[in-house]
């Protein structure tokens, strides 16, 4: 964290304002500008170990088929004013850091884990993102406004998608509020509706995976692979359609605004000669249309090896940005979720730019001048963009000493693995079980992206986070396909 630059440890400045923090939902109360939806059934649906919770979702049926679906997002900025201790320091880190050590939070854990975090049984404030979803997908009406919410089912993403499903029992909160059943099979089918729309407007189906560190005590026992399921993909969906939405919020009140943008692939001839290599011809100029119909047929060709394909086109891609965006400005927009309109709002516990648009969004909502200049939100783009790399180092440096850590007795063993890369630089491989990757170096002549072969592990080295593989020979399976 200090070599990137990071803070992380909170100042004596910070911990004394934590100290003296009200219950802002406290001071909610009576406010006419702030709506009492506590009665809803808010829910929110995440890891299940996660302690931070921005958003809650509730939907509702509507005539001819509209669902108003409605998403709750921590008001962080009621407890965190511009210009204090704790402003300061999130406004230097810019964002919480997740690795396998520990996790360094943007915001100090009384916050973001209690006083702003949207916390089960307890009353919070809110700025509520009303969408009015009709059965194609397409939205319909929208609004945004401050309100009171309570949080009646704290939920984790594998049980809720174990039970819609049908393949595992009701979540106890979901057995136990009446009507929380319903309420999430509602969500449920406007997420289905959002997500095929987006798809037919191009949003690409790609999936990487990202090794989480599972520990037996204080003890590192295993790397376990996220993987992607119905209920994370529906909280995906309305959260993208909430950035949407506050996005032409904020442009609707005349004011500019940070934008999250991945612009058309600069290496998109690349993604052609990948996807040529699989007998698909992609257009000259980028096309998400085109490439998502190139990933849908791969997927359903090689479900097993569509990650490694999915890995290849996310880095030849590009990384996604934070940028100015004025009034009346065509955005440049996301390339890789197919939408015009995009920011980041949805997570200002533990994202510094969610925390800027929130108080633009509150600003707009008081009929107040914008709380930042045009210059201030253009610098601030480009360092959060900055601190979102160096935060993506730390936790794949970190990623990488404890894979390394996993391996350390194992030396001598062979595993079965695919090459990722291949370079200049060296050759890459991941092997399957555990989900770690390491530099081949020896034998590695001849060997290109894709090949499924077999390596013994050399050595490893914790503080660097350098596993070293020999090649041993051709999988099975590519022995069996060849």
């Amino acid at each position: 964290m200090l070599d990137r630059g990071f803070y992380p440890d909170f100042s004596p400045a910070v911990q004394q304002e934590i100290s003296a923090l009200p219950h802002a939902h406290a001071q909610a109360k009576g406010d006419p500008s702030v709506r009492d939806m506590r009665r809803l059934l808010w829910a929110s649906i995440d890891n299940d170990d996660s302690r931070d919770l921005d958003q809650l979702s509730v939907a509702t049926q509507g005539p001819g088929g509209v669902v108003r679906l409605l998403v709750a997002i921590a008001d962080v900025d009621a407890l965190v004013p511009r210009g204090s201790a704790i402003d300061h320091h999130a406004e230097h880190n810019t964002t919480s850091v997740y690795t396998a050590a520990e996790v360094f939070s943007m915001l100090p854990e009384q916050l973001s884990t209690d006083l702003t975090s949207l916390n089960q049984d307890e009353d919070r404030l809110a700025i509520v993102v009303e969408m009015m979803i009709n059965s194609e997908g397409k939205l319909v009406g929208s609004d945004v406004y401050r309100a009171l919410v309570n949080n009646h089912a704290k939920l984790a993403y594998d049980s809720v998608a174990a039970w819609l499903d049908g393949a595992g029992p009701a979540p106890e909160r979901v057995a136990s509020v009446h009507g929380m059943d319903e309420q999430l099979r509602l969500q449920d089918r406007a997420g289905q509706c959002l997500k095929n729309r987006r798809h037919l407007h191009g949003a690409l189906d790609l999936e990487t995976i990202e090794p989480r560190a599972v520990f037996i005590g204080d003890m590192l026992a295993d790397l376990r692979i996220e993987t992607r399921n119905r209920a994370k993909e529906m909280i995906e969906d309305f959260m993208i359609a909430a950035n949407g939405v506050t996005a032409r919020f904020i442009e609707g009140k005349g004011c500019s605004s940070l934008r999250r943008v991945l612009r058309s692939p600069a290496r998109w001839d690349k993604i052609v000669d990948l996807a040529g290599t699989y007998g698909h011809r992609l257009p000259a100029e980028p096309s998400a249309g085109a490439l998502e119909e190139f990933l849908v047929e791969r997927r359903r060709a090689n479900p097993e090896g569509f990650v490694d394909l999915s890995l290849a086109v996310v880095k030849m891609m590009g990384s996604g940005e934070y940028t100015l965006d004025r009034p009346g400005s065509p955005p440049p927009g996301h390339f890789g979720l197919a939408v015009r309109d995009y920011t980041h709002s949805t997570a200002p516990n533990r994202r510094f730019p969610d925390l800027i648009t929130q108080r633009q969004i509150k600003a707009a909502i008081a009929g107040q001048p914008p709380p930042y200049s045009d210059e201030e939100l253009s610098s601030l783009a480009s360092h959060c963009t900055q601190r979102e790399d160096d935060a993506n180092r730390v936790e794949r440096q970190v990623r990488k000493s404890a894979a390394a850590l996993l391996l350390a007795d194992k030396r001598g063993q062979t595993f079965d693995g695919i090459v990722t890369g291949v370079s200049s630089s060296g050759t890459w491989v991941r092997i399957f079980h555990p989900p770690v990757d390491g530099k081949v170096v020896r034998g590695f002549e001849g060997l290109d992206v894709g090949d499924r072969i077999q390596v013994q592990l050399l050595s490893s080295n914790v503080e660097r986070g350098f596993i070293d593989f020999g090649y041993s020979g051709r999988s099975q399976q590519q022995q069996q396909q060849r």
